[in-house]
């Protein structure tokens, strides 16, 4: 996401804007610090974006995921001492 500072923001307004509605937000910053997040009004709120779950089924756990490579890393521990 890009950050403008407010001058440069002010002199190129209406193509920051059109670019807001097409969906890419920006920040619009002052003296270097950020103050606010421009996006377009139909963009979905961060609540409503789904992130957990989305490769359901893709992924498998084995039952023993815990104990993989249990042998190997007792090994470590016991040769270190």
């Amino acid at each position: 996401m890009n950050t403008y500072n407010i001058h440069e923001a002010k002199t190129q307004l209406s193509r920051l804007v059109e670019q807001a509605a097409k969906g890419e937000p920006f920040i619009i910053a002052k003296a270097g610090k950020p103050m606010v997040k421009v996006i377009a009004l139909d963009a979905p709120e961060p609540s409503q974006v789904k992130r957990f779950g989305f490769m359901a089924g893709q992924i498998s756990v084995p039952d023993d995921f815990d104990q993989m490579g249990e042998v190997q890393i007792a090994a470590m521990f016991e040769g270190s001492t």
